[in-house]
């Protein structure tokens, strides 16, 4: 008998993922996989108890123990948007080793639920090759899958009785430790001090500690004329702050509430 072992990162696309796998094979040999990065935003664990309940199936929690904070430090490497060894020492890791003790990769699949996008799909090869010996699979990629924007598949979650994790209701993209992802660009992490300036401040912190620690380095890069420069999150924070206040942008859930509300009219 196959195994479906879908990589729950508490994220919509895992979450429309792991309610594919159970619609096409049932539940009864279905594990949901969540690594705890001790980062994440407190929601992410609500959101994963709804599916488990609406799915009958109970989560399977794996943890390292660190944050990504103490994992820069004990690597002596900051995480940054090209680099983030977090994630392979957090969840990857982890999740391995789990599936190492307890699924035989020739009775496994694993189901990442990557989202439809094109720079999504570019990742495929590059984690289907992470995850052998194990075959991997893409649900919202399958060429049977009509593509769903972010949108659609936060609504589809509603429809079915569970609320979308808060931070995409917040305007963030993704649902990764808690807004706080290294891996983010300029634009998030402007958003996260408008919306959560103690979780920036906090990540601000952290980071001149490490600064302190391993010399003038940064989680961002200014990109001006094809050339990057260092930029640390207390300077973004001193220019944001400084700059002009703009109209908020028009995020998936700000669309999707402006809709119903015309057609209700």
């Amino acid at each position: 008998m196959t195994a479906h072992v879908v990589q729950f990162s508490g994220g919509i696309g895992s979450f429309a993922t792991a309610v594919r796998v159970a619609e096409k094979y049932g539940t009864d040999h279905l594990t949901l996989l969540i690594a705890d990065t001790q980062v994440e935003d407190p929601d992410i664990w609500r959101f994963a108890e709804d599916t488990s309940r609406l799915l009958g199936v109970p989560l399977t929690k794996v943890a390292d123990g660190r944050t990504p904070w103490q994992v820069f430090r004990d690597k002596r490497f900051l995480g940054n948007d090209r680099l983030a060894p977090c994630s392979r020492t957090l969840k990857q890791i982890p999740c391995r080793a789990w599936m190492e003790k307890h699924r035989d990769p020739k009775y496994t699949l694993v189901y990442i639920g990557i989202e439809s996008t094109v720079r999504d799909r570019a990742r495929i090869p590059a984690i289907a090759r992470a995850w052998k010996p194990w075959h991997s699979r893409f649900p919202l990629c399958s060429r049977w899958e009509r593509p769903r924007t972010k949108a659609e598949l936060l609504q589809e979650a509603r429809a079915l009785g569970v609320a979308p994790p808060r931070l995409y209701e917040l305007g963030f993209s993704h649902n990764n430790c808690g807004g706080t992802c290294v891996r983010a660009r300029v634009r998030q992490w402007k958003h996260l001090l408008d919306v959560m300036p103690d979780r920036y401040a906090y990540a601000e912190q952290q980071e001149e500690d490490l600064r302190r620690l391993l010399g003038p380095v940064t989680i961002l890069r200014r990109r001006r004329k094809g050339v990057a420069t260092p930029l640390s999150l207390a300077d973004l924070r001193h220019e944001h702050q400084a700059a002009p206040m703009l109209p908020a942008p028009m995020t998936a859930a700000r669309t999707m509430t402006a809709v119903t509300l015309e057609a209700s009219r």
